[in-house]
């Protein structure tokens, strides 16, 4: 699958509710779940069904980042010149503040539930790509 960014730096392709990653009821129940578990949200099963940021119908209505990166003309924030701000920040560094329960999780878990908001590293490495900073 291509990766598909998030303007926030998420990677909409691996996340457990793009529509590409779901192949029945029991996936998109899953995902709920999980979100709740480990994110304290929860989206109703039957809502769950998303293709990315850029799309139009992305499941997070309250994001702060994407808006402004529409606004700005801007695939992602790594090309910003007020590169991180703080709404960026509430999406590129939530997992660091969730290193123990990170350390605590069942095998799998991971990959379905963190990997895809690892927008720290990714924004970074996008960043010294486009500016060279």
């Amino acid at each position: 699958m291509q990766e598909i960014l998030g303007a926030c730096g998420f990677r909409c392709d691996l996340c457990p509710g793009y529509a590409g990653n779901l192949r029945s009821d029991t996936d998109r129940q899953r995902t709920s779940d999980g979100w709740f578990h480990h994110f304290g949200f929860r989206i109703p099963p039957e809502e769950i069904h998303c293709h990315g940021c850029g799309s139009g119908d992305c499941l997070d209505r309250e994001c702060p980042v994407r808006p402004c990166a529409e606004a700005k003309g801007l695939a992602t924030c790594a090309s910003c010149d007020a590169f991180p701000c703080a709404d960026l920040n509430t999406r590129m560094c939530f997992l660091d503040s969730r290193r123990e329960e990170i350390a605590r999780l069942e095998p799998g878990e991971y990959e379905a539930f963190y990997r895809p908001y690892e927008a720290k590293d990714r924004l970074a490495r996008l960043r010294r790509e486009r500016t060279g900073r």
